[in-house]
């Protein structure tokens, strides 16, 4: 019994956090010593788009990080079904298929 408690984590979650940041486009690069996944909210019509956030990786973490999507997608599909997956052009589209932004 002992054992167990200690292998726990504590983990805290602010509100501000918790709340979460949309994203709707991910750029990642890489080095040897890390990956860099850039999360970025881009708006029908507006050609800017900034980053939201910036996680930094070991290249072992990217590795975890991308068994436990693979793992997170197929549990929701078992559940929901196929994830419809939308090829994305060579250009981003900035509009979206929506109208041009205008001053």
């Amino acid at each position: 019994m002992e054992d167990q408690n200690n292998n726990q984590l504590n983990i805290e979650l602010s509100e501000e956090i918790a709340e979460g940041i949309y994203s709707n486009l991910a750029i990642i690069t890489h080095s040897q010593s890390e990956f860099v996944v850039d999360f970025i909210k881009m708006m029908p019509g507006v050609p800017k788009a900034k980053v939201k956030s910036r996680i930094v990786l070991t290249p072992q973490h990217a590795k975890r990080l991308m068994k436990a999507l693979k793992d997170n997608i197929s549990k929701f599909e078992q559940t929901h079904g196929a994830i419809k997956d939308t090829e994305m052009p060579n250009a981003l589209p900035l509009n979206f298929g929506g109208p041009t932004a205008q001053a």
